[in-house]
């Protein structure tokens, strides 16, 4: 993921810390007391990495059995391919099988919009190309997470009706994520609680974005009791601080668990995606420390502590 990218040497003055919540957080969680199970998933972007070879897929392992490998360290993936085209059934239930047959059954896909309905359609006249992608992603069945409506920089607050027309044309039971990215959503106070507040009205989460270039996508917004955030490492190099930024999120989702938080998916993307997976069991290690999580460890072939 490139966006927010910033140069290694700018991300030393970059301000990590997590701002306060969001006005319409504490409306959220106003019910003040804890979720009786909270879910948790945490996985990346993508499975198609031949640099995890030998390092969680075995050495031999084709291309066309990376999904196989990743869905037995992983209980979720954030799937950005079905962005660049609107997937066939058939494909869908080819990545169905093999999270059935190499899972434990609790694995969940959360499927990104196809770019024609958001950034082609941009969401006007999108009903056709919609119905596609609803109609194909509802084979993966049990395995299917919420999905997520990514807009692109240039979709701004003057298209807010277009917006919430679309949410509105959306099965109201379709789990949904929305990632907003232009400056105008989280600069201009007006429009921020307009927008936020009619998610929480239509039921529809806020995708959080932390990511070193754009800290205003960081809101910290809850329009539902669940977060959907996408966490951008910055490589091995800074490690150090990418845990700690780890550090700082397991503190605040502790937070908003104590009143009332019911489900976190965070997935992790990295600027070059080979050391992912650490970037990844670390969280998990944390979740499972801190928030009582049980997520199982990542099985790694090479010793994590041999990669550097």
């Amino acid at each position: 993921m490139d966006f927010g990218k910033v140069t290694d040497s700018q991300i030393k003055h970059v301000n990590f810390t997590l701002p306060k919540d969001g006005i319409q957080t504490s409306k959220t969680l106003s019910k003040g007391k804890p979720a009786k199970n909270p879910e948790f998933y945490v996985g990346c972007a993508k499975w198609g990495r031949k640099e995890w070879l030998n390092m969680i897929y075995p050495a031999k392992t084709k291309e066309a059995d990376f999904l196989d490998q990743y869905v037995k360290h992983f209980n979720s993936i954030e799937l950005n391919a079905v962005f660049y085209s609107i997937p066939n059934a058939e494909l869908i239930k080819k990545w169905k099988a093999k999270a059935e047959d190499n899972s434990n059954n609790s694995f969940i896909f959360c499927p990104k919009f196809s770019r024609t309905i958001s950034h082609i359609k941009r969401l006007k006249d999108a009903e056709v190309p919609t119905d596609l992608f609803l109609a194909s992603i509802s084979e993966f069945a049990q395995f299917l997470g919420p999905c997520f409506l990514q807009l692109g920089d240039n979709f701004t607050p003057k298209s807010l009706p277009v917006l919430e027309e679309y949410l509105k044309y959306l099965p109201t039971d379709l789990a949904v994520f929305v990632e907003l990215r232009h400056e105008g959503w989280f600069l201009e106070e007006a429009n921020r609680n307009q927008v936020f507040d009619m998610f929480a009205k239509l039921n529809k989460g806020a995708v959080i974005t932390d990511a070193s270039g754009r800290r205003d996508c960081v809101h910290m917004e809850l329009t539902i009791p669940e977060i959907f955030i996408r966490f951008v490492g910055n490589g091995s190099a800074h490690q150090d601080s990418d845990f700690a930024r780890i550090d700082d999120w397991v503190v605040r989702i502790k937070q908003w668990l104590d009143k009332g938080l019911e489900k976190v998916y965070f997935f992790l993307h990295q600027h070059d995606e080979k050391d992912t997976p650490i970037l990844a069991d670390y969280t998990i290690k944390q979740f499972n420390k801190h928030l009582g999580s049980k997520i199982p460890e990542i099985n790694f072939i090479t010793k994590t502590g041999e990669l550097f």
